[in-house]
């Protein structure tokens, strides 16, 4: 009787490799696009007794216990929206693409993008059509429309700034994609704190609209909430593929606790994106650099040997992502996540002893 993994389970799941995350223990960690702030002492204080009286031996309300309430209302989120909660945005992307794996459905991203996207179309046995973006990372909207009209996707995913590459497309683009796609359209915003722009106003009032966002980067990413605001025929689609306790107490308590103050994260946000600019108009000093215009919380640069230079900073303690290999696109680049002040002044350090 054949009993082993490798007999039992689909062979392309055994022939992928697990997402990588890097061990950073000792490193200054630029690599995962996080807030290097911590929440203020007197914030800690308050809710560690907040947490203390949380009933961790009951099942977490499923509906969020006020939750959605507060986000939509922090957050600018339409009356005619309903909202989904996710454990991160990373499962409200699996519960989409799970809820729309009919036989021969088709999931549409762009490329290179989030890594995420293609995965869950793997996962879930959903034909994946990914389209190159420009070599300076903006949408090739005729090529874009032309694969809606021949592949007609399912769902489409738009990172809205993008990741890896920082850039933000322009709304007509997206708006065009909008009028043209016949399946949902997902804008996934989870870099919205440090962009210029947002679809959240057309969350709800667009039928096939879902914007979708994440806490992780505004400084709470280990908390894994995510949220998604669409039309309630969409969020009830939706909800019937998620598990019914997928956001546990201690997440649900603190979300509510720091959306009372989220001022302080508003506050933190806007200083990472004065270190942004700083960091950019210093990186434009360094001739055999190439950055790219960003309006997430990293910046993308490309290097002559990304090899060698991401070598060189991790040796001088700095971890930042290696994009080189992962696509044709990003040879030779890296990503350098914007953290606080002391750790930009530390990479830029090493930058300066590497090209100088």
């Amino acid at each position: 009787m054949k009993r082993s993994a490798a007999h039992l389970i689909r062979p392309e799941i055994l022939d992928m490799p697990a997402y990588p995350v890097a061990d950073a223990t000792g490193y200054i960690k630029l690599d995962a696009m996080e807030n290097p702030f911590r929440l203020p002492a007197a914030l800690r204080s308050e809710l560690g007794r907040r947490l203390s009286d949380v009933l961790i031996n009951r099942y977490p309300d499923p509906s969020g216990g006020g939750l959605k309430a507060q986000l939509a209302a922090c957050f600018a989120i339409p009356p005619e929206a309903e909202v989904l909660l996710g454990n991160g945005s990373d499962e409200i992307i699996t519960l989409i693409t799970q809820a729309l794996a009919r036989p021969g459905a088709k999931l549409m991203a762009f490329e290179p993008s989030f890594v995420m996207y293609r995965l869950n179309a793997q996962f879930s046995r959903v034909d994946y059509v990914g389209i190159p973006l420009n070599a300076d990372f903006s949408l090739d909207l005729p090529r874009v429309l032309a694969a809606i009209r021949e592949h007609q996707p399912a769902v489409i995913f738009i990172a809205y700034p993008n990741n890896p590459t920082g850039s933000r497309f322009e709304r007509a683009d997206v708006e065009a994609i909008l009028d043209a796609a016949t399946g949902l359209v997902v804008v996934d915003e989870a870099y919205q704190a440090f962009a210029s722009d947002s679809l959240m106003d057309l969350a709800g009032k667009v039928e096939h609209l879902l914007v979708m966002r994440t806490l992780s980067k505004i400084g709470l990413a280990g908390i894994r909430l995510g949220y998604a605001a669409s039309t309630p025929a969409w969020i009830e689609a939706i909800n019937k593929v998620r598990p019914p306790y997928n956001v546990n107490v201690l997440t649900q308590e603190t979300a509510r606790f720091v959306l009372e103050h989220h001022a302080v994260f508003d506050g933190q946000a806007q200083d990472l994106c004065r270190e942004r600019a700083r960091v950019a108009e210093r990186l434009a000093g360094f001739a055999a650099l190439t950055q790219f215009p960003s309006e997430a919380n990293f910046i993308t640069v490309r290097v002559p040997d990304a090899d060698a230079l991401h070598a060189f900073l991790k040796q001088a303690g700095i971890l930042i992502k290696n994009l080189h290999g992962s696509h044709p696109l990003l040879d030779n680049c890296l990503r350098i996540t914007i953290g606080a002040p002391e750790e930009n002044d530390a990479v830029l350090a090493a930058l300066t002893a590497y090209f100088e």
